[in-house]
């Protein structure tokens, strides 16, 4: 009787080991796989594409805490979220090019030299990617700072790194991604901000230069030096959004809570201001813009004719359902699907859950386990000699 006890002792042990072992695999592992295989590339509708479709992800703010306020603990969590996350959707979805729309660390504008290649390499560890595939940042506040912190130091260092500028036009299979640094659209004429914006000028004029087919004596002189591009409308890739006056118009699971759709913005801190917003709208004429910045998504329309998506934020640090976007471009169309990640409060619920039901079966079998034992030694009692 004490050696079967024993046995059964140790049998029920390994099964609560395997148990919590297996919540644990499904939690930090597994979650990741039926969220993502729900998601899938939208399809093209136009039978005049002569080439494949570009296959492109969207992503913003991750966030990588730093030395200063990341605690170890926090940092370790929110991190192992964004790499399975992220190698999930790389695994399953199998994008050809991936933008990170910005603040892609959380200390950047402060980070000593150590701190910042502490960071660098952690960021390079989670978003590692197949050499086939293509990793894009856009530069955004919390990685040199807002305007008034931005410094040539910050900004090159994080250029060099990441092989940005803060003015660039990305072309590829006939597809226009045009690159904006948004914190040098201050408007004071600060040195950055002038070699920024006479670059912005200088590729918006060759943009069009591009697009035109019947051209001009004079418009030929002036386009004679200028780079080539594909000739079609370009996507604006930015960490600001465009001038809105709040995001009170904003919807959607993972719009801002309703509490704080009606704040109002502040031009150069939370949006571009209405200058450089309309000046980035006349000299590009872009179709579409892709933005970052206020953690929660929205979709608004410029001019009534330009939507811009503001992409929420990837990190579970900053929200509960984070998302990317998933877009299929083609040189004169595009199509647009977001894909939500699991919930952290999910995880949290199946956690408790789970320990209570173990928490249950333990005390339900130590329960059991003991009137064993006092049956066994009442009938050891009873026993005649």
């Amino acid at each position: 009787m004490f050696g079967s006890s024993v046995k059964c002792r140790w049998s029920f042990t390994l099964s609560m080991v395997l148990s919590v072992c297996s919540v644990f695999i499904f939690c930090e592992y597994l979650i990741y796989f039926p969220a993502i295989m729900q998601c899938s590339w939208p399809e093209m509708k136009n039978d005049k594409i002569s080439q494949s479709p570009l296959r492109t992800l969207f992503l913003s703010d991750t966030h990588l805490l730093g030395a200063i306020k990341g605690h170890w603990f926090d940092k370790l969590r929110r991190e192992w979220q964004m790499e399975r996350a992220f190698q999930t959707a790389l695994w399953i979805l199998k994008p050809e090019i991936i933008f990170i729309l910005g603040d892609i660390f959380d200390e950047g504008k402060w980070s000593s030299t150590k701190d910042w290649e502490d960071d660098v390499r952690r960021f390079k560890q989670i978003f590692r990617h197949p050499s086939d595939t293509e990793l894009v940042v856009i530069i955004g506040n919390h990685d040199i700072g807002f305007h008034h912190e931005m410094t040539w130091h910050k900004l090159q260092r994080f250029e060099q790194v990441f092989n940005v500028t803060s003015a660039r036009i990305l072309s590829r299979r006939g597809v226009n991604f045009v690159l904006v640094n948004s914190m040098a659209l201050h408007g004071d004429h600060c040195p950055i901000c002038r070699s920024v914006e006479n670059e912005l000028h200088r590729l918006s004029t060759a943009l069009n230069c591009s697009m035109q087919e019947h051209q001009s004596e004079s418009m030929k002189r002036r386009c004679q030096e200028t780079q080539t591009f594909p000739a079609t409308l370009p996507i604006i890739l930015q960490h600001y959004p465009l001038y809105r006056e709040s995001d009170a118009e904003c919807t959607g699971l993972d719009a801002a809570p309703l509490e704080e759709r009606h704040q109002l913005f502040q031009e150069r801190y939370d949006v571009l201001s209405q200058e450089a917003s309309q000046r980035l709208l006349w000299w590009f004429q872009p179709r579409l813009i892709l933005s970052g910045h206020t953690h929660s998504a929205c979709e608004v329309v410029h001019d009534d004719k330009v939507p811009e998506i503001s992409v929420p934020s990837f990190s579970w640090r900053n929200r509960n359902n984070p998302s990317f976007i998933l877009g299929t471009f083609s040189p004169t169309d595009h199509r647009l699907s977001k894909c939500f990640l699991p919930e952290e409060s999910s995880v949290i619920a199946l956690y408790c859950g789970s320990a209570m039901a173990l928490l249950l079966l333990a005390l339900g079998h130590f329960h059991l386990f003991r009137s064993a034992l006092n049956l066994s030694s009442l009938i050891d009692k009873h026993k005649p000699l």
